[in-house]
């Protein structure tokens, strides 16, 4: 008890504590405008679920990172998932955790404010631990099913801010989350792509910006081959093809583009 309330009747107590809890809870009004409340809205909610490793040394220095200010600015996510499969959330799914940054997918340019952001305890250069990627599935799902999030609408971070990062890395499996149903992926099955097929097209209808073409393919391949090299540029500078795509990237967009269109 405060000294302002000490001698406060139990009852006047608890009325006090209902009306804080109910102004905490009120809607945010302009002093400019009448109120005249409509029940056509629901709360802003998160359309996507990004992915990151921390590229750090261990979950301890992870975890101060994400809650304190450092060299590089303040940072925050969601939540962080340790190699031993712990989770621990930092932030309100309600609010926007700063783990995003500048970039861009599809039609989304502020990443920070449609996002979920869920940084895995890995310093980049190793498989992610079988306790952890576990741990990390049951947390999309719990994810998926309270917030209404499409199970495919999982990226890394490097799709969104592809010329910025390149995490997950390319030991991350995304194989294993597509075989749960989270994120999208290639069927074995997917035959070559046809002739006339546009690859740039493909690459941008499944979100990623082809303004720097070699870095959206470089992201591209990390996520669904594996490699974390970058694609090989084609011709001189005033060349009319930027980037070579291989026969596996053609093969690959493909289908991921039929799957989007639903064939």
């Amino acid at each position: 008890m405060t000294p302002m309330t000490r001698g406060w009747s139990l009852p006047v107590v608890a009325a006090v504590a209902l009306l804080l809890a109910a102004c905490a809870g009120a809607p945010q009004r302009s002093p400019l405008a009448a109120w005249s409340p409509s029940p056509n809205h629901d709360a802003r909610q998160a359309q996507l679920i990004v992915l990151h490793h921390t590229q750090m040394a261990s979950f301890d220095e992870a975890l101060r990172t994400l809650k304190s200010a450092n060299a590089g600015g303040r940072v925050s996510a969601h939540y962080l998932v340790a190699e031993d499969g712990r989770i621990m959330q930092l932030v309100d799914e309600r609010a926007r955790a700063w783990h995003a940054g500048i970039g861009r997918w599809g039609a989304l340019t502020d990443l920070n404010d449609a996002s979920i952001g869920i940084e895995l305890d890995n310093d980049g250069t190793e498989p992610f631990a079988e306790a952890q990627v576990a741990a990390l599935i049951r947390l999309l799902d719990d994810l998926c099913t309270r917030l209404a999030i499409p199970r495919t609408a999982v990226i890394a971070h490097a799709d969104l801010a592809p010329t910025r990062k390149a995490d997950p890395s390319a030991h991350f499996p995304w194989a294993r989350l597509a075989a749960e149903g989270f994120g999208e992926w290639p069927r074995a099955d997917a035959p070559p792509a046809p002739e006339g097929f546009d690859p740039v097209l493909a690459l941008a209808l499944l979100g990623y910006d082809t303004t720097d073409l070699p870095a959206a393919l470089a992201a591209f391949r990390r996520r669904f081959r594996g490699m974390d090299t970058a694609p090989t540029p084609v011709g001189s500078d005033e060349g009319a093809v930027p980037v070579a795509f291989d026969d596996e990237d053609r093969r690959l967009l493909f289908d991921l583009e039929q799957q989007r269109l639903g064939r």
